[in-house]
């Protein structure tokens, strides 16, 4: 195993959002940790530090403008509610390819819509809304993996 591929495994850690993962082969033992502080690699008893990934290349193309990544829950600005995801999964609009997607911009919704679906270890997790209101963005794209806790709609509470 060379540097590159350490440094591939360290990048797919850091995505996973996993604290710690032990690898260990013939000849080498690895053990990354990541956590508030900056990750490192236990490689056979030398600890190396591990720059992280700059903020840019962690957050997804969705998620590109720092007004999305940075805010609040809701902003009593504009009363906004910002819906995230409960789950680490893979995000679909669909219930399938050939149906329409769950909700649009601009629709209005009730409590206990159903928003999105999120697949979690071959389970589809229905995600329902605790809300009332209108669908004012949705910042994720069809098919695209998220994280826990990452926003995933925008909606204008009524």
């Amino acid at each position: 195993m060379d540097i590159k591929d350490i440094q591939h495994l360290i990048k797919f850690v850091a995505k996973s959002g996993a604290q710690e993962v032990k690898l260990e082969m013939e000849d080498i033992k690895i053990t990354i940790k990541t956590g508030p502080d900056k990750p490192f690699v236990e490689n056979s008893g030398i600890v190396q530090q591990v720059q992280p990934m700059p903020v840019e290349a962690q957050v997804p193309p969705a998620f590109s403008d720092p007004e999305i990544v940075a805010a609040p829950v809701q902003s009593e600005e504009d009363n906004k509610i910002t819906i995230k995801s409960p789950i680490i999964g893979t995000f679909y609009r669909k219930a399938t390819p050939d149906k329409p997607s769950f909700v649009e911009i601009g629709q209005v919704i009730k409590e206990g819509d159903v928003l999105c679906v999120i697949e979690a270890m071959k389970l589809f997790n229905e995600i329902e809304s605790e809300l009332s209101g209108t669908i004012v963005k949705i910042l994720v794209d069809d098919a695209s993996p998220v994280e826990f806790d990452q926003p995933l709609f925008v909606i204008n509470p009524s």
